[in-house]
């Protein structure tokens, strides 16, 4: 039995990367969560937070990007397997939701096969034809060379990766 008192939650580090990438090759393999070059979680390691045993043993994993003045996306959450069930998940996303208010932002974004887990964290289910931002920043947002921001814009180059995931949206 593993022990959730000692768990804590803590801002990502360089040395955690390849914890991270253990973690997560599981569920790429699955086609559960997006793969992600070694290149691009070093240059996002500022993004993430982790959640660590009492040993500082990653065991979890979450992003936070902004992509707009009041709208940023939880990606790349993970929970290694032993510890699915314990509140881990909720611990990273009290904390990327903690880290969303601090930064000014009033929207939460993510691309999931996991609604249920978000649905109870407050998050709602969007269609495909609803327009989550303004015009403007729609038009600003087409020109981001980050892949986030097209599944978020719903662009059919992404459509082949994204098939059978949920747009969700919360306001915080």
């Amino acid at each position: 039995m593993t022990d959730t008192s000692t768990v804590s939650v803590r801002p990502a580090q360089t040395r955690d990367v390849a914890a991270m990438v253990a973690l997560m090759t599981p569920l790429v393999e699955r086609r559960i969560l997006l793969g992600k070059d070694l290149v691009e979680l070093y240059g996002a390691v500022q993004e993430f937070v982790v959640a660590v045993d009492g040993e500082d043993r990653v065991i979890g994993y979450g992003a936070l990007h902004v992509m707009w003045e009041q709208l940023g996306e939880v990606r790349t959450l993970g929970v290694a397997e032993g510890w699915l069930g314990r509140g881990v998940g909720h611990r990273l996303i009290c904390a990327l939701e903690r880290r969303a208010v601090d930064l000014g932002l009033s929207q939460l974004f993510c691309l999931t096969f996991e609604v249920d887990f978000f649905a109870r964290h407050g998050f709602e289910a969007v269609g495909e034809d609803t327009q989550l931002v303004a015009a403007e920043v729609y038009a600003e947002l087409l020109r981001s060379h980050d892949e986030g921001v097209a599944e978020f814009l719903d662009l059919a180059r992404v459509k082949p990766n994204t098939l059978g995931n949920t747009r969700m949206l919360k306001r915080l």
